[in-house]
């Protein structure tokens, strides 16, 4: 059988399906993965953005910004598969969709926000990490453009952080326990562009299969929870899961 008629009838009885995506959801939209073959970490280290080192070392916080400046996650447009989680909720199918994304491109899309649990964060907020004033990120590198490499809080003086979890830090306990209610809540999960390989994250799909209900991977390549899949489409989501969310209409 094709795949994704495979995945339709897997999930066919499903009424409230926990849809979890990872950065493959959002390659289409031009936003680079991080453990991909042109991944991110290819060509950055990882231990350089610990939560300890950028508050420690202002080179560690010059360069995240410069980063983060060319990263085009926050000009980034919703495509068609974060557009099918969309319909998904406006078919009143969707428990709640969980990501490990930090670029909004859900809510963009159209999904309410109370139906989106981020679980790394959101790059579209700043925060200042001594007095916690906000503001918006894309405020933060007009004032990286004009040459303050290194920007801090107007108020205090304090550093100033994006609102993502960085190695070594604590993930959102609200989050963590939102997820934690709608995996519990979900008779069906759809993975999305996730190698499902980061914990404590890929243990909320794991807790709906532990449930007895179906998993469906959406992936471009093998994940490490290939295993517990029920089906796996492989291919790109915005390729595939408008196709499956069709047939689940």
């Amino acid at each position: 059988m094709d795949p994704i008629a495979a995945a339709a009838e897997a999930l066919a009885d499903c009424t409230s399906l926990l849809v979890f995506t990872g950065a493959g959801i959002s390659t289409e939209s031009g936003i680079p993965d991080f453990r991909g073959p042109d991944g991110v970490w290819t060509r950055v280290d990882p231990d350089e953005f610990t939560y300890a080192r950028y508050i420690q070392n202002p080179e560690t916080r010059r360069a995240f910004w410069r980063m983060r400046a060319d990263s085009g996650v926050l000009t980034a447009e919703p495509n068609a598969a974060h557009r099918a989680v969309v319909d998904l909720w406006r078919a009143e199918l969707l428990v709640a969709c969980v990501t490990q994304n930090i670029d909004g491109l859900h809510q963009a899309a159209g999904l309410p926000a109370q139906s989106v649990v981020e679980l790394h964060g959101n790059a579209h907020e700043t925060f200042c990490v001594d007095c916690g004033e906000r503001q918006p990120t894309t405020a933060v590198l007009d004032r990286v453009a004009a040459g303050d490499d290194d920007p801090r809080c107007s108020g205090c003086g304090g550093i100033l952080k994006a609102g993502v979890v960085f190695f070594g830090e604590m993930m959102p306990r609200r989050e963590l326990m939102r997820a934690a209610m709608a995996a519990a809540d979900a008779d069906g999960v759809i993975t999305v562009g996730s190698t499902l390989s980061v914990f404590p994250a890929a243990s909320f799909p794991i807790e709906v299969v532990e449930g007895g209900h179906p998993m469906v991977i959406v992936n471009r390549g093998p994940t490490d929870l290939d295993d517990l899949a029920t089906v796996i489409v492989d291919g790109a989501a915005g390729e595939t899961l408008p196709k499956l969310v069709a047939r689940l209409m």
